[in-house]
């Protein structure tokens, strides 16, 4: 008796959207045609370096930090900060000397030690490829946002910088993402926003803009807030889908 051998079954090749969608990857919306980064939590991993400067800048005067201090001046530009301080804890300081003397406490971190966060290198680089306008808003300073976009060499990817100070309102208020889009000469809903913290997912969200949260440590017990205000949650940027 003649035996017939066996058939192995190939295997089927897998269709791109099959491959994403087993790699669980999250796609860019469709029609977006600038991207707007908030700095600090979002493309930087920083936040939890401002805790320590607080704790140091106060113990100059001999307060502690009160409890709940961060969230209390969350989304509030440079300037607002400054303010906020000056006022809270009586601080016989200027705005500009308060300002200043941030600057130069923060200054060293971010131009020799602050890192990306991990995916973002690889995603501005998709971005630039696509030609998809590429800008910042940040309630940072512009002295801080200089050093460490320059330090991390990605300076080159942003057409705009939008910082806090130079709007009448900080964030949960639109102004500094609006500012950013029209010095991208984007339409508010085209624009795709990352963002850390829910004051700046509101700011995005009250432009009109589509707002995609970040995960990042400092922020890590209220995701589920975040995640009910943002179009959608990623953990990192390595979780886009970077194909076609």
């Amino acid at each position: 008796m003649t035996l017939t051998p066996e058939k192995k079954e190939v295997p089927k090749k897998m269709t791109a959207p099959e491959q994403r969608k087993l790699s669980k990857k999250t796609a860019l919306p469709e029609g977006i045609r600038a991207v707007i980064f908030d700095l600090d939590g979002t493309l930087v991993d920083s936040m939890g370096m401002w805790k320590k400067i607080d704790i140091e800048f106060l113990g100059r005067f001999g307060i502690l930090l009160p409890d709940g201090l961060q969230e209390e001046i969350e989304g509030k530009s440079f300037s607002e900060t400054a303010v906020y301080f000056r006022e809270r804890f009586d601080l016989p300081m200027t705005l500009d000397e308060l300002k200043d003397c941030w600057n130069e406490m923060a200054m060293y971190q971010y131009s020799h030690e602050v890192p990306l966060k991990p995916g973002v290198r690889e995603f501005l680089e998709y971005l630039k490829g696509r030609g998809i306008s590429m800008g910042i808003a940040t309630s940072n300073s512009r002295e801080l946002v200089t050093a460490v976009t320059k330090a991390l060499d990605i300076a080159g990817y942003f057409s705009a910088v939008a910082v806090g100070c130079e709007v009448e309102r900080g964030k949960p208020a639109p102004d500094v993402y609006l500012h950013a889009a029209g010095l991208l000469g984007a339409e508010p809903e085209s624009c795709l926003v990352f963002e850390d913290i829910p004051a700046g997912i509101l700011a995005g969200k009250r432009a009109g803009m589509t707002v995609w949260a970040v995960e990042d440590a400092y922020s890590s017990g209220i995701r589920a807030k975040k995640e009910a205000l943002a179009d959608a949650f990623i953990g990192s940027y390595e979780e886009i889908d970077l194909e076609d």
